[in-house]
Order: C-alpha cells, then structure tokens, then sequence
C-alpha cells in the first residue's frame, strides 16, 4: 500500500483577564486508517496538561489557558493511505431491529441533528429511492446544492433545521443536515471532524480550518461521506466523532477568554 506523509496541527492565541480551564479536541482518533508518527504540544507561557477519552472513545486534552496572552500549539506527523475512501453502492440499509446495540443513538435527534423536525422533509424526498448507500449519496447531493458555503451565515445556535431553511452554512451545518435526514430515515450517521489536506484538489480559496462530515452505518461497517465536498477526498484525519458537533468540540473554555487568533494546519509532504 503506498502512503503519504501529512503535517497537520494548530495554533491558537488568546487574550484573557484571568486562567480559563479548557478541553482541547484536537488531536487525531487512534481507531483510523493513519499512523501517528510524532507530535507534540508547546506553549508560551509553558502549559502543563493532562488527557482523558470521552464517551465516544475521542482522546480530550485539559489545560488552563493562561492570564494574558498565550499561544497554544499542536503539530503531528502522520502517514496515512494514498487512496481515497472507500464507496460501495450495494452496501445495504439495515432495519432499526437488526442494528447493533451501540449504533442506534445515532438514529436519534441531538441538539444540533434534528431528525423529528425533519422527518417530513425527508421522506418527501428520499423515502421513495431505493434504500443503501445510493440513497446516503442522494441525500449528500441534495444538502451540497441545497447550501450554499457562507462564513458567518451560522452560529452556535444554529441547528440542522436553521440551515436548511436558511440556505446557508459552513461544513458542520452542511454535515448536521445530511446527518439528520439519514436519521429521519432510520439510517445511523454520526458527526466526524478533523483535519482535511488539499490533495489532488483545486486549492483553497480561505485560509485551512478544521473540516466536519459524516459517517453512515450500512451493511455492517461505517462509511465516509462528505456532504459539503461531496466527492471522495484523500489524507482524512480523524480527530473526533459523536451525534453532532456539540460532542466534539475542538475547544471547550471554562470561561470567556478573547481568541485572537486560530491557524489550522494539513498539508501533504510531497
């Protein structure tokens, strides 16, 4: 199987009046196709930290963001496969009765994953294709030309049901609405975010940031999806994965310190 090398990471400066206890979200799952090779976090000042796994197996690290100004930061090496996700059109939908136990909470609603309010939408639209993986693919077509990509045009408020009568959003509102119209469908899927490098891609027209998309769980195995890209990508890293993106947080602050800055890194080393 032939690799890839990817830098990946972050930095993030802040301006606080007093210490603020914080969860950073930012490191890469170990259940994914990617090796870590080395990594490291620094600060200035120097932070101490510790780490611990949250419900959904993601590793979660806590810190105390110092008074004043401070930078954070987190760089990797990994290797990952030079192949895009994998896709299989036959891949089936199960019955809710045939699911496994621990897959089932991601049929349900969550706060930003809005499968009752949506139901009817999505039946409307999808209830008459055949069930499986071209179906996940009709819903992830409708979403990426449902919504148009707009910073700003969402906040931490905005739900699945928002965007979709809005229009717009960014990639984790792009991701809530295709997730909740899987489960408005009775089929699994779960929020993903992570690091998403430009490989084999026309490049950014925006500075990197973290990317959201979505796993289906069909046949017997979880599967990739992408609803704002919508296309097969190469060098995903997986950082988190939980019912909506208030499962995973990048960062969760224990106050209200000033962010003065966010820089994402995921470049290829070819």
């Amino acid at each position: 199987m032939t690799t890839r090398t990817l830098q990946i990471g972050c930095e993030f400066v802040h301006q606080s009046r007093y210490d603020v206890p914080s969860v950073f979200q930012v490191e890469p799952l170990g259940d994914q196709q990617a090796e870590l090779v080395e990594s490291a976090w620094s600060g200035d000042p120097e932070l101490r930290s510790t780490t611990y796994t949250d419900l959904y197996g993601n590793l979660c690290r806590r810190l105390v963001i110092p008074a004043g100004r401070s930078v954070i930061r987190y760089d990797a090496t990994m290797i990952v496969p030079d192949d895009t996700e994998e896709a299989d059109e036959e891949a089936p939908e199960l019955a809710p009765e045939k699911l496994p136990d621990d897959v089932l909470i991601y049929t349900l609603p969550s706060r930003y994953a809005l499968p009752d309010v949506l139901g009817k939408e999505a039946w409307n639209r999808f209830g008459g294709l055949d069930p499986g993986y071209t179906r996940v693919q009709a819903i992830c077509d409708y979403v990426n030309s449902h919504l148009t990509f707009q910073y700003g045009a969402s906040d931490a408020r905005t739900t699945a049901a928002d965007v979709h009568a809005s229009g717009y959003g960014v990639c984790r509102d792009f991701t809530h609405l295709a997730v909740s119209l899987c489960r408005a469908l009775n089929i699994p899927a779960r929020y993903v975010f992570g690091y998403l490098p430009q490989i084999e891609v026309p490049p950014l027209d925006a500075p990197m940031d973290f990317a959201a998309w979505m796993e289906v769980y069909l046949g017997d195995r979880w599967w990739t999806f992408d609803p704002r890209n919508n296309q097969r990508r190469k060098g995903r890293v997986l950082i988190g994965r939980g019912r909506d993106a208030g499962d995973v947080a990048m960062a969760t602050t224990f106050g209200s310190p000033y962010l003065e800055s966010m820089t994402v890194i995921a470049q290829d080393e070819r």
